[in-house]
């Protein structure tokens, strides 16, 4: 029978045959390792996302209404990045409202943004 060897480590196996790594250290080292790269990006997307959440959570704080006009200015100047969200929605006259969860914004025109809050994804 062949010798096998940790692919962490490349110390002797020993076990079951099927077995990859000598211990949990180092199957949880190379687990860490390999998987670094996408997580790094996987949470720099998700911090961008929750960011753009809790700004537009806060514009509408205030306001006893579940949407509000903004200026893009405003958005910009707390740090919101258009280009990132969880999803699109599109209504019957196809216009497009861009969510980071339940909070949504659509463009009105070059200098304002309608920011809104969806409920019915609260209850989902």
């Amino acid at each position: 029978m062949k010798e096998r060897k940790c692919l962490e480590c490349s110390e002797v196996i020993y076990g079951r045959s099927d077995k990859k790594f000598c211990s949990d250290q180092c199957r949880n080292t190379f687990n860490n390792r390999t998987n670094s790269i996408s997580n790094t990006y996987i949470r720099k997307v998700n911090y961008i996302i929750r960011k753009n959440r809790k700004i537009l959570e806060e514009s509408l704080e205030n306001s006893e209404k579940d949407a509000i006009r903004i200026n893009r200015k405003k958005l910009i100047d707390k740090g919101f990045n258009f280009d990132y969200y969880t999803n699109i929605y599109k209504t019957q006259n196809n216009k497009y409202y861009y969510f980071s969860y339940e909070y949504g914004f659509t463009k009105i025109d070059d200098e304002y943004y309608t920011v809104v809050l969806r409920r019915e994804y609260l209850n989902e």
